[in-house]
């Protein structure tokens, strides 16, 4: 079996590189996966490309596979979709997603690997942990039937969570976003759209993903007296300033945070996070999810075109990148 790789490192903010790896031999109950995709998770890994993680959020913010320490150097990134080489023989030859950095090979415990339906394409699969985001911010918010919502914000997470909400029945539900771009990806997702000055207020439910303080304070503004802003933004050593003064209290607004980090404590009892990444692959079956990839590269690339999404030089939402097939 072919034991080398190449990982991505951020050697320093602001400059990645490719390294050569060599890997140990897989165990019992472990496997050996070739990577085939994996995928920018855009907001957090330009963050961490940046050396935006406050420090007091190092340990928080370690991604399940990373090696070395924030700021740098550092070995991160949780979107990788690969086929298992060598392994168990109900795993060999499947097609499986990884939370797992980018690296052209890796060995990982068999556990930590969740088997791609083949309903999904394994192009889409790297989606599978925005989609778990989704999910989860979803079973904190509790929209019910008849809710109005808005999600501010159209990135990977917001788009996800429109994705889904559109299912409920009986609900209202507008993507808001500042970039009227994003009235097409809206579209292919089945979701109404709009800028934020033209959004429909009274909202029973708003989440905001925009990760800007502006969005944050529309969101407060949106609300229905009585309504939740479920913040699922990420703002790194940012400070934000909000208006709670005004009409909060009066209007007995809620802010609640929502993090993917442990499963939300308002999903159905017993749920594991093997359970809900699962839910997110199955869930990835439909082909509207397509419209968030809106970029692809080699991985021989990544250094160049992780500096220019960071740079604001590349822009749409989870860039895609395709790993050598040899």
């Amino acid at each position: 079996m072919d034991l080398t790789a190449r990982a991505f490192w951020l050697r320093s903010p602001g400059h990645g590189e490719l390294r050569e790896v060599e890997l140990a031999a897989p165990g019992e109950g472990e496997v050996l996966v070739r990577a085939l995709y994996s995928g920018v998770s855009r907001g957090t890994e330009t963050l961490v490309f940046r050396g935006g993680v406050p420090r007091s959020q190092h340990a928080v913010m370690r991604a399940p596979f990373q090696e070395g320490d924030f700021p740098a150097p550092v070995k991160y990134g949780y979107l990788s979709v690969g086929r298992v080489e060598h392994g168990p023989a109900d795993l060999l030859g499947r097609t499986v997603f990884c939370l797992y950095p980018h690296q052209s090979r890796y060995v990982v415990p068999a556990s930590a690997v969740t088997v791609v339906p083949d309903s999904v394409p394994a192009e889409r699969a790297i989606l599978a942990g925005t989609v778990e985001t989704a999910v989860n911010a979803l079973w904190d918010a509790g929209p019910q039937i008849g809710d109005r919502i808005a999600v501010v914000g159209g990135g990977m997470i917001g788009c996800s969570v429109a994705a889904l909400l559109a299912r409920h029945p009986g609900v209202r539900v507008q993507l808001v976003d500042a970039d009227p771009e994003r009235a097409e990806t809206a579209r292919a997702l089945g979701v109404d759209f709009a800028l934020p000055g033209d959004a429909l207020g009274e909202c029973d439910l708003v989440v905001h993903a925009s990760a800007t303080e502006p969005g944050l304070r529309r969101s407060l503004e949106l609300l229905a007296p009585e309504g939740t802003v479920v913040e699922l933004s990420w703002y790194g050593d940012r400070q934000v300033t909000l208006p709670l003064g005004e009409a909060f209290h009066s209007r007995r607004l809620t802010l609640r945070s929502s993090q993917v980090g442990t499963v939300s404590p308002r999903a159905r009892t017993g749920r594991t996070y093997a359970d809900r990444l699962a839910l997110a692959l199955e869930l990835l079956a439909d082909p509207g999810f397509d419209a968030l990839i809106t970029g692809e590269s080699a991985f021989e690339d990544l250094p160049d075109v992780l500096s220019r999404l960071a740079g604001g030089e590349l822009k749409g939402m989870c860039h895609r990148v395709v790993h050598p097939s040899d």
